[in-house]
């Protein structure tokens, strides 16, 4: 996977990221050239995408990449599921899902499979 193959080739800078993206987007824009009709967003969604990409997106991914070379690789990968937990306890909080028990039982389940994950780091020796 990216995030094995990126560790194990720590020597390339993360600053290269920008660049792999961009042969990604080349690469996936000529499928889309040869496999795909083209269906054009509209001036807000085309700049609201162009941000996305530039900002949140665009950081995710190269903080992923350091935190991949530099970081605990197991706590790195038990922690990134707390973004789907985070997102839905906030659509909870925001009133656009409701709290139900197999919600909990999956909230539990993300956070005791981290837990377990991230056991020996807790541990001395």
């Amino acid at each position: 996977s990216y995030s094995l193959l990126s560790r194990r080739l720590g020597a390339i800078p993360s600053q290269s990221v920008g660049g792999f993206c961009g042969a990604t987007a080349l690469l996936a824009w000529c499928c889309h050239g040869l496999l795909e009709s083209t269906v054009l967003p509209s001036a807000p969604a085309g700049l609201a995408i162009l941000a996305l990409g530039l900002g949140p997106v665009g950081l995710a991914f190269f903080l992923w990449d350091y935190g991949v070379k530099h970081g605990n690789i197991r706590v790195l990968g038990a922690l990134s599921y707390a973004a789907p937990l985070i997102s839905t306890l906030l659509l909870i909080a925001g009133g656009l899902a409701e709290a139900t028990w197999s919600l909990g039982l999956a909230c539990l389940l993300i956070v005791g499979g981290a837990f377990l994950a991230t056991l020996d780091s807790f541990t001395t020796v």
